[in-house]
């Protein structure tokens, strides 16, 4: 499969798995959670999601605790059949890819990293 169509699968995956989260997935231990990423194997057997976490205390600009991502991970893994049945519904891939999750610390480094920017030019002031 070219890397275009991969890309492209990759994106519709992502689509029907964040809508799902959003609207469809009643779990409690899933928070406010955002599908940023998916990587699908070659032959589609496994897909790698990735997804950001907002934490609940609304502070420290919205970074989620290991705890809440941890309970989150948890979560979708528990609707992992619920997804998987989703995206095969939808998509009518060859083959529904099996859902693996992990935690995208993206958002994390980029608050971290302007947070720093902010210390230094209040102590440049």
């Amino acid at each position: 499969m070219s890397t275009a169509r991969m890309r492209r699968v990759d994106e519709a995956i992502r689509q029907v798995l964040g809508d799902a989260v959003a609207g469809d997935l009643k779990d409690p231990r899933v928070g406010f959670t955002t599908v940023t990423d998916v990587r699908t194997s070659p032959d589609l057997r496994h897909a790698r999601v990735y997804v950001s976490v907002l934490g609940s205390r609304g502070g420290a600009g919205g970074v989620s605790t290991q705890s809440e991502r941890e309970h989150t991970l948890a979560g979708l893994r528990s609707a992992h059949g619920f997804l998987q049945a989703r995206l095969a519904g939808e998509l009518h891939l060859k083959r529904t890819p099996t859902l693996e999750f992990f935690y995208d610390d993206t958002t994390d480094r980029a608050l971290r990293v302007e947070e720093l920017i902010e210390e230094q030019a209040r102590a440049a002031s």
